[in-house]
């Protein structure tokens, strides 16, 4: 699509999903067995024939650069299309990015020098199909200078966003972000419901750059675009709504902020669903990713009784073995082990993750490279898994962390061990 540039905000600390964080980016933590948080982002960019990416980084990002270089290459640049990887250079100050809009406005030169008409903003952290193409074609039809994709969702979910309040031409007359009051403003689109900013918008490059310049220079700003920019410019020009249209043809709308381990682990959840909410198998919207040569999936051994190799209700990646363990309703990402007289239920499993025989696993997020031990117990007492030293969360996830001895965990002990644990 010429005249349009996505620029991609990858650069959050992920603090929220922590520990899943503590060594790589939100972006790039794996979701749905082989694919990366950001892949979704990135599809619907590529899907909807945008070709010209940038991806903002800061934290702890040399897992998503190596993702997305060896994975996302595929652009022409005889062509005018590339993926950009854009780290924090200082170019115009001497901070670090101090938030989504000045993260921007760090690279506002880069932006200007594409002679784009407009710039499309999204997150790099969110779980979703959509098709920019119609947004940015509402966003010319009504002569917007900015326009902000809204999803209909609960009045009671409006704490968790910004809640927009649109008149009858659809424009934007007032955005509250996070509103903790009873009383959110109702959607035009759908009177029951909320219509919450999905963190996408589109600005008219010269109405981005004079909103960046004037937030940069005003020093009681966040520099965020959804506490600061965007409230201020309602005024100031005009700003119009998109309805986001889902391409999963659902009754509800797939949107997910997967920025806590709950929302994580239910988003992953979904997928293992007779009918997901998210489509994954749908060739007319593919979800690309970095593919690494792996074997088939294997399962071994098919004796009576608790021996056996079976995956029920499951998604299993390349290069796992499933070795006389039993799984249900779980995700296995490429080169998990599962070994023999396992219990593996309701669980994820990281990248290259092993279970050890006899143990038993309920609800459990283990993070890539872990060898949880033998005879290991998790998620079935949520006190002893604390007392271990795991993380559990307010709905009784448990997350067993890389870099730890699992085997003095096991003992009630938390010693830390450099340079990570069984592997």
């Amino acid at each position: 699509m010429e005249n349009v540039i996505a620029i991609l905000l990858a650069g959050g600390a992920g603090e929220r999903l922590h520990p899943l964080t503590r060594h790589t980016a939100k972006p790039a933590v794996p979701f749905g067995g082989i694919y990366r948080i950001i892949d979704f982002t990135l599809s619907n960019c590529i899907n909807s024939d945008i070709r010209r990416i940038f991806i903002l980084t800061q934290y702890k990002a040399l897992d998503l650069n190596r993702h997305v270089r060896e994975g996302w290459n595929f652009l022409s640049s005889e062509l005018g299309e590339f993926i950009e990887i854009v780290p924090p250079m200082k170019r115009i100050h001497e901070d670090w990015y101090l938030g989504t809009a000045d993260a921007v406005y760090q690279n506002i030169e880069s932006v200007i020098d594409e002679r784009v008409d407009q710039a499309l903003i999204l997150s790099g952290d969110h779980i979703y199909k959509m098709d920019y193409g119609p947004m940015l074609e509402w966003h010319r039809q009504h002569g917007a200078d900015i326009t902000i994709a809204t999803i209909q969702m609960s009045p009671s979910e409006a704490g968790r966003f910004g809640v927009t309040e649109i008149d009858r031409d659809y424009s934007i007359i007032g955005f509250e972000e996070k509103p903790q009051h009873g009383n959110p403003k109702r959607s035009i689109f759908n009177p029951e419901m909320i219509s919450g900013s999905m963190g996408v918008y589109v600005f008219n490059t010269p109405t981005l750059v004079r909103a960046l310049v004037e937030d940069a220079e005003d020093p009681d700003s966040s520099h965020d675009f959804g506490h600061d920019i965007l409230p201020k410019w309602l005024a100031r020009a005009r700003v119009i709504a998109y309805d986001f249209r889902d391409l999963n043809d659902k009754t509800a709308k797939y949107w997910r902020d997967v920025g806590t381990l709950d929302a994580f682990y239910e988003a992953n959840m979904d997928l293992v669903n007779i009918t997901p909410e998210l489509n994954l198998y749908d060739i007319r919207w593919p979800i690309r990713t970095r593919l690494i040569q792996q074997p088939p999936a294997k399962f071994v051994f098919a004796l009576e009784g608790r021996r056996m190799g079976v995956a029920i209700d499951s998604m299993v990646s390349p290069g796992c073995i499933v070795s006389g363990g039993r799984v249900v309703r779980s995700i296995l990402c490429p080169g998990v082990r599962v070994n023999s007289y396992c219990e593996v239920e309701s669980s994820i499993l990281m990248p290259n993750a092993q279970v050890g025989r006899y143990s038993r696993l309920r609800r459990t997020i283990v993070d890539e490279g872990v060898t949880v031990p033998e005879s290991s117990v998790i998620g079935y007492d949520i006190q002893a898994d604390r007392d271990r030293g795991y993380t559990v969360t307010d709905s009784g996830i448990v997350v067993v962390p890389s870099r730890q001895s699992l085997a003095n965990a096991t003992e009630g002990a938390s010693e830390k061990v450099l340079g990570g644990v069984q592997q």
